[in-house]
């Protein structure tokens, strides 16, 4: 007998990036723990940071993460919405994990009743699959402009008739007044269905903060149900943001230019965390370091970042690094910046038209109204050592440069390599994850490292960090009846 009370439970923030994403993960890798089927479940999210589930769709990072902890594969159901912004106002909607359109912030608010009809379709299927069910909201039910057709926080949470708790991150302060005034903009059934606090990422002298938490609890009537700790170190898919502290500073240098519209940046992840290399995002109007090897990230709107990438310079900074022997990749719309042009003649991305590439590998890419999306595995080209990842672009590529791939996927050549073997772009998101890969493109790129990475075991333990800490928020939510 589970001594978890309820069937479905929702996660929201007083802010974006409280730490929802976190506690949602740690809370079903305790369920799970404990021998109870659970399933993670985001009704809308807003992320650039995408994975491919088993069923060949597309959620976002985050719920592919919680999946993990839960201890089941990756499905649509759990993030039914997700939106991927490709300018400051429109965004791809992604309807149960396939590309139903592309948006403006006006028109997607009317299409909110309908994208409510996928939320709840999805929810009902994983009701009837798993015991429980752990929901993340998005961004704060304090978002008043975005109350009217909510789908994403206290709209779904009023449809489903699902308890809340409300996360606030006391690192960032004010964690008081976030959690008094978030309270103070929701209706009375809203506040009635909070059932308590959490405040997370909280060092120091836990006394201190005492006085404090009376004082919350009788403002509101509301319980604390737990301070959680800030955890350092750990190695969590990052739903979107890009992680801003790098793990390691080793000799080989790796620069990522961090693109507005940049995708999936999971990407280096394995290299953050390489004892042996610096990763540096550079950042817009920041100095640009030497390197042994630049990377060319993805992106949502491949055009568009390509014009900022030569706008910033960048296109003098390449040539030069690869006269001085430096090395390149490209990932994705990386990839396709790296041919002689980029079409979009059916205006996927923006305005139709072509725009002249970098001009370092002999293929063009015209982008397509259908996305692929696939988990594959297979083999480098330049060398003995398997390869695994997933592809999510809308675009075809065709040249010379393909004639000598980066890797065999599964039958087929994939991805390109310039004649003097400086240069390689992939489709293939995730390259740098499986350990001999990593290895293996870091040795062409020039270093020859003893060490080792392996993203799942990193991972793994951070998940069960996570529940550890957590472990007094379960047993707080355990003694509600």
């Amino acid at each position: 007998m589970s001594r978890f009370p309820f069937h479905t439970l929702m996660v929201q923030g007083t802010t974006s990036d409280a730490g929802k994403s976190t506690v949602v993960a740690a809370l079903c890798r305790l369920l799970k723990n404990e021998g109870i089927p659970v399933a993670p479940f985001k009704p809308q999210n807003m992320a650039l940071n995408s994975a491919v589930t088993a069923d060949g769709g597309e959620i976002g990072r985050a719920q592919a993460l919680q999946a993990i902890a839960a201890g089941v594969a990756p499905h649509t159901d759990m993030n039914p919405v997700l939106l991927k912004p490709s300018s400051n106002i429109g965004a791809q909607v992604v309807i149960h994990g396939k590309v139903r359109a592309e948006m403006n912030a006006r028109d997607y608010h009317q299409y909110k009743t309908v994208a409510m009809g996928a939320v709840l379709e999805s929810y009902a299927r994983l009701r009837q699959q798993y015991q429980a069910i752990v929901v993340e909201g998005a961004g704060s039910p304090a978002e008043i402009n975005l109350r009217d057709r909510d789908i994403a926080n206290m709209g779904f949470a009023e449809a489903v008739d699902c308890p809340v708790i409300l996360v606030a991150d006391i690192d960032r302060g004010g964690v008081f007044a976030h959690i008094v005034g978030t309270l103070s903009c929701l209706s009375q059934s809203e506040r009635d269905r909070t059932i308590g606090f959490v405040i997370n990422r909280f060092r120091g002298d836990i006394s201190l903060l005492e006085p404090g938490l009376d004082w919350l609890e009788q403002q509101t009537g509301k319980p604390v149900l737990a301070v959680l700790p800030y955890l350092q170190g750990l190695f969590l898919d990052a739903e979107d943001a890009v992680q801003a502290v790098q793990a390691s500073r080793g000799a080989f240098k790796v620069v990522v230019p961090s693109l507005p519209r940049m995708s999936n940046h999971t990407d280096f992840d394995a290299l953050r965390v390489h004892p042996d290399v610096d990763l540096r995002f550079v950042r817009q109007n920041e100095a640009k370091p030497a390197c042994d090897l630049l990377i060319i990230p993805g992106s949502k709107n491949t055009r568009g970042d390509l014009a900022y990438l030569l706008d910033q310079g960048w296109g003098a900074y390449i040539d030069k690094h690869l006269r001085y022997g430096g090395k390149v990749i490209g990932i994705c719309g990386g990839f396709q910046m790296l041919g002689r042009e980029v079409m979009d003649p059916h205006g996927v991305e923006g305005e139709s038209g072509a725009t002249t590439g970098l001009g370092l590998l002999d293929l063009r890419t015209e982008l397509t109204t259908e996305k692929r999306l696939a988990q594959v595995t297979g083999r480098c080209a330049f060398a003995d050592a398997d390869v695994a990842g997933y592809e999510i672009h809308m675009g075809v590529s065709s040249g010379a440069a393909l004639d000598m791939p980066a890797f065999r996927i599964e039958g087929r050549d994939e991805g390109a390599r310039s004649g003097d073997d400086q240069i390689l772009g992939s489709y293939l998101h995730g390259m740098f994850d499986h350990p001999q890969a990593c290895a293996a493109l870091l040795r062409w790129a020039g270093l020859d490292s003893g060490a080792t990475v392996d993203t799942a075991q990193l991972r793994e333990a951070s998940l069960e960090r996570i529940a550890q800490a957590a472990r007094p928020l379960y047993d707080a939510l355990c003694a509600i009846k």
